[in-house]
């Protein structure tokens, strides 16, 4: 149900992000510039005049330190993963220090704790990049999806988001009812265009605080389902656009487009350049705090 690697060479060589960790700015960033306190950062840049997924020596890129996995009295296990990142890393201000931790339940879910401080104020956004793909194989289209967002962010032909918070009403963005994913992916709107498919932030439907859904898909012939619930004020849905048939994965499985679907949940793409947008500040003394869960199950 995931894309991936038989071999670490590969992920290492030629990994179109599957299952990373992304930092220190998850999406893209214009121009990889903003300015901080006042101050102009320039980072580097990785996807054309754009910063992507923290740049070239991004966090999926990187050896994390990993702690030894631990089992709880629920019989949950979960398993540590470090790494700091240096002032000036990619462009970024302040020393960071990451941890995360992935814990397998026995419900059927995948959670991922995130948390980051600093020793100098700088820009954090971090995500997992996993492809999804619950039929096993063949493209996504077929699956169902609803996510949880009455507006969505608009991008230019870059994917940089203009910084207006659109309806997704009566647009192929439209998922609060489930939806199959090729329903409406080949029309001919502007924004499909954009993006090659689907590529896109959905600004999540939230009250308060915590952990809340944001998206549910079902395969409809094996009956699997996933859910996602965040305390992340934002989904990217990625529907597979980039992948071409290049790439040979686990089995022999070559990925075609739209064989694998992204649902990373984040703050919203650009927001250092957007003062509209949720804050990605981060600042000492305080710490970055997410949390994500996947929960696996089998349609009723």
């Amino acid at each position: 149900m995931v894309l991936g690697f038989a071999d670490l060479a590969d992920y290492l060589e030629r990994n179109p992000h599957f299952g990373t960790l992304v930092g220190r700015y998850a999406n893209r960033i214009a121009r990889g510039r903003f300015q901080l306190d006042g101050r102009p950062c320039q980072l580097t840049l990785n996807d054309g005049a754009n910063s992507l997924h923290g740049g070239v020596r991004g966090f999926g890129t990187r050896w994390w330190a990993i702690e030894p996995s631990a089992s709880a009295a629920d019989g949950s296990v979960a398993l540590g993963l470090s790494l700091v990142s240096e002032d000036g890393e990619e462009g970024y201000p302040g020393r960071l220090q990451v941890h995360v931790e992935y814990t397998l339940t026995r419900r059927n879910e995948w959670r991922i704790d995130y948390r980051a401080t600093t020793d100098r104020p700088t820009v954090v956004n971090l995500t997992n990049h996993s492809y999804f793909n619950l039929a096993g194989g063949g493209d996504v289209l077929g699956h169902q999806l609803m996510i949880a967002a009455d507006r969505y962010t608009p991008v230019d032909s870059t994917l940089i988001p203009t910084g207006v918070l659109a309806p997704v009403q009566g647009t192929p963005f439209d998922f609060r009812q489930s939806t199959a994913i090729g329903a409406r992916i080949e029309q001919p709107n502007e924004q499909l265009k954009n993006g090659g498919g689907y590529d896109h932030n959905w600004v999540l439907n939230r009250s308060g605080a915590g952990r809340q859904l944001a998206a549910r898909v079902v395969e409809p012939k094996s009956g699997r389902t996933l859910e996602v619930s965040t305390t992340e004020p934002g989904l990217q849905f990625y529907s597979g656009n980039f992948l071409d048939g290049t790439i040979t994965g686990k089995g022999g499985n070559v990925y075609q487009r739209r064989n694998g679907l992204c649902l990373e949940t984040q703050h919203f793409p650009d927001s250092p350049n957007q003062p509209g947008f949720p804050s990605t500040i981060l600042r000492p003394g305080a710490s970055y705090d997410s949390q994500t869960v996947f929960t696996f199950g089998t349609a009723k």
